[in-house]
């Protein structure tokens, strides 16, 4: 691979290794706040359906 080849690869990389430990890092951080995270798959409380 040449040398510029080289220098995209290691800048992806680096890229979305930092991104995902920067997510890791803000989602460990917040624990307190925990009850504001909701699955997709939850129905979040504030909702009422009509069943």
């Amino acid at each position: 691979m040449t040398t510029g080849g080289w220098i995209i690869m290691i800048l992806s990389v680096g890229g979305v290794t930092g991104f995902f430990l920067w997510t890791l890092y803000m989602v460990l951080r917040n624990r307190e706040r925990t009850e504001h995270m909701h699955s997709v798959l939850e129905e979040p409380p504030d909702v009422k359906e009509d069943r």
